[in-house]
């Protein structure tokens, strides 16, 4: 269960710009007047939450309804028959623009080898 909680807090870092998080911490940071008063937000994660869009004006996720988004990608197997001949072949459906910003967020590829 540990290891979940750290590869989300992992993925919670690198895809905070989509996500409702915040992002700017040393914003964050100088806006704190004590250490033992709550953290406030940086203006930047204000606008997110305010307008809930990124400043490329997609829209901001929660991370589990991100999860969900990123699940619509699938491998789709393909079988066609062409002059008496079998082809099979895969292919990964098109990522949507946010979620190409959160795979080159999190740096993976989207080519799948044998």
């Amino acid at each position: 269960m540990l290891s979940y909680y750290y590869v989300e807090w992992h993925m919670r870092e690198l895809l905070a710009p989509i996500l409702f998080d915040e992002d700017d911490w040393e914003a964050a940071a100088a806006r704190k007047e004590s250490v033992v008063y709550p953290a406030k937000k940086s203006e930047k994660a204000k606008n997110k939450s305010n307008k809930k869009r990124t400043s490329d004006n997609l829209p901001v996720h929660s991370f589990q309804s991100l999860l969900d988004d990123l699940a619509t990608i699938v491998k789709n197997t393909i079988s066609t028959t062409i002059d008496s001949k079998s082809f099979v072949f895969e292919k990964i459906t098109q990522p949507t623009a946010i979620q190409q910003i959160a795979i080159d967020l999190l740096g993976i590829s989207m080519i799948c080898s044998q």
